[in-house]
């Protein structure tokens, strides 16, 4: 199931080029992934006052199209794949026009607050984690 994001552009996030610098379209995957967790009900406050951690441990993103102040975008959000321990969430900046900005894969582990790895439990495990999970967006 797909979760979108929507938002626009603002000055600072612009580079000498008057495009958004390519450091901040990180920014805008972290946003839109916090606004997906959000959409899907996962408590990320409570795993935190549990002792654990989501962490980001590898990030694959391909540039595809510039944007620039003012732009509106939507980041696209999709779980494809999740674990007992991590999973994969495939991530697409877009622009009202259907340029594509950005598009990335990115591979999180759940963890305890030293850093280890651990299981979801199963308090955390929500539908929207699992790929296959063909609820009704919220």
């Amino acid at each position: 199931m797909k979760y979108y994001t929507t938002f626009s552009v603002r000055t600072y996030e612009c580079d000498s080029y008057g495009h958004v610098n390519n450091a901040v379209y990180l920014n805008y995957l972290e946003y839109g992934r916090m606004d997906f967790l959000q959409q899907i009900g996962f408590d990320y406050n409570g795993i935190v006052k549990a002792g654990y951690a989501i962490y980001v441990s590898h990030i694959d993103i391909h540039y595809k199209g510039s944007a620039f102040f003012g732009d509106t975008l939507t980041i696209e959000t999709e779980p494809t794949k999740t674990g007992a321990v991590s999973g994969t969430i495939h991530q697409k900046i877009s622009k009202q026009d259907g340029t594509v900005c950005a598009e990335a894969d990115v591979t999180w582990a759940f963890v305890t607050s030293d850093g280890k790895l651990h299981r979801i439990p199963d308090e955390f495990m929500v539908d929207g984690l699992r790929p296959e999970f063909e609820g009704v967006k919220k």
